[in-house]
């Protein structure tokens, strides 16, 4: 016996609104909340087409899924990255965890949390000479997404930069690849900094291939768990803007020093503080400190 046809949704007082360009013959049935997707790149409202997704949001969710991929395995353009830093006035130091390369890097994760041996001896070389340890250490690591990292991190320093305590002694950036955010605590425990931030790429999401996150410790040294760290997230354009981010990260710092530790004591209310007026930019300081 032959199924009855499909009712058009003509014939319905409630039918949806159809997708751009779809006719009464579509065999696309349309989400009711169609659209919230203008609010949000999260992956709502897809319609159907009998018991499976459109062809179009097959598509987009293969081209998703290889953009995610390319994040992860892309490497990053290290020379690129440096040359873009220098240009702003940033001094760079390099350096690689005890992950040789990407597959280790994905199948053994505790190595990226580690530094290589020679590049351990080289930060230690660089802190002995160095004169007064630094307040503040930056790392960037290429985490999990490369492309964040590429993108992000000379905005999101820009943006810091002007919001630093007036007098801040600051190491050269550190660059890691291969990278872990606990990394970043041997670095700054071999450069003897107060505390120590990493920029470093997250895991890529269908939306989201460049997320770069932010991971403030107090008095860095190795061993310390992600407890005792303060974590922004989602730092891009389309997401917490360079400004907020950097706004945020000025604020935790500040209140880390006072409080004199990081993580589950240090609680973000920044939005309510008025200590660090997001309209009162600090005058800037060198990007670099030569001391």
């Amino acid at each position: 016996m032959r199924a009855p046809p499909p009712r058009s949704p003509e014939a319905r007082p409630d039918a949806p609104e159809r997708h751009p360009g779809e006719t009464s013959e579509s065999p696309v049935t349309a989400m009711p909340w169609q659209d919230w997707r203008r609010a949000t790149s999260a992956r709502i409202a897809l319609g159907r087409a009998g018991v499976a997704i459109p062809t179009d949001e097959a598509l987009r969710f293969g081209w998703a899924h290889a953009m995610a991929r390319d994040a992860i395995h892309t490497p990053l353009d290290l020379a690129a990255l440096e040359a873009e830093l220098h240009a702003a006035g940033h001094a760079t130091l390099r350096a690689h965890s005890r992950a040789s390369d990407r597959t280790t890097y994905l199948r053994r994760p505790d190595l990226g949390r580690q530094l290589d041996p020679a590049a351990a001896e080289s930060l230690r070389a660089w802190a002995a000479q160095a004169g007064p340890t630094p307040d503040l250490c930056v790392v960037v690591g290429d985490g999990l997404s490369s492309l964040a990292v590429q993108r992000h991190t000379a905005p999101l320093l820009a943006a810091l930069q002007p919001r630093l305590a007036p007098g801040t002694r600051l190491a050269p950036l550190v660059l890691v690849q291969q990278a872990r955010v606990a990394v970043a605590d041997e670095v700054g425990e071999l450069l003897g900094a107060r505390q120590c931030v990493i920029l470093i790429g997250e895991r890529p999401g269908l939306s989201s291939p460049d997320s770069l996150g932010l991971y403030l410790t107090h008095g860095p040294r190795r061993g310390r768990h992600d407890a005792e760290r303060n974590c922004i997230s989602n730092v891009r354009p389309e997401g917490l803007s360079y400004e907020q981010a950097a706004f945020k990260l000025a604020w935790l710092m500040q209140r880390a020093l006072q409080l004199g530790q990081t993580g589950v004591a240090l609680k973000d209310e920044s939005d309510a503080d008025a200590a660090l007026d997001a309209d009162a930019v600090r005058p800037a300081l060198p990007p670099q400190s030569t001391a």
